[in-house]
């Protein structure tokens, strides 16, 4: 068997809705043996071997407390949370599971779920949005209603972004709308 401080990497891709998943990937690799280090795109995710350990990692959204970092991650830190870095505007959090009251979160009810949630949409699903049907759909309808032979490489590619994009906007819209009517249950 070989020893600590080997390394270990992984390709995984999750959408920006898919943050409980990432957290539960990440707990699963410490299980295994194999603690988190760091994430760079294009997903690819730098493992570090260590004594497998239950460990829960969540994950939160907050731009805003990122721009008072040292006060936002010493609230966490406060509850027992090891603050571990951010990546594409998420803050990534562990805590040992045999420290934990319970089924500790960071977000404590559905409220602050959705909420992460509404800043999420304002700051990565708009400008999806937006590229979407600004830019996205009207090249793919110019493309269909063109009759040169030649275009069909990008008509491929925009058919791809598009579906690609409607997909991440339905998952989260989906996503969004469950919790909400969590809430009003």
């Amino acid at each position: 068997m070989s020893g600590f401080g080997e390394m270990k990497k992984e390709f995984k891709v999750f959408l920006i809705t898919d943050y409980e998943e990432e957290g539960e990937y990440l707990s699963r690799m410490h299980r295994r043996g194999w603690k988190f280090v760091n994430v760079t795109l294009p997903g690819i995710y730098f493992f570090e071997k260590c004594t497998p350990e239950d460990v829960v990692y969540q994950l939160d959204y907050n731009e805003e407390g990122l721009n008072h970092k040292e006060e936002y991650i010493q609230m966490f830190q406060d509850c027992g949370w090891e603050y571990l870095m951010e990546y594409v505007g998420y803050t990534y959090f562990r805590k040992p599971r045999a420290e934990m009251k319970g089924d500790e979160k960071i977000f404590c009810d559905d409220e602050s779920r959705l909420e992460m949630l509404r800043r999420v949409f304002q700051a990565r699903m708009f400008p999806i949005l937006i590229i979407m049907f600004c830019l996205i759909i009207p090249q793919f309808i110019g493309l269909m209603d063109e009759q040169r032979g030649d275009r069909w490489i990008l008509l491929i590619l925009y058919s791809v972004l598009l579906a690609l994009y409607t997909y991440i906007c339905a998952k989260f819209g989906v996503h969004y709308w469950n919790l909400k009517n969590r809430l009003k249950s």
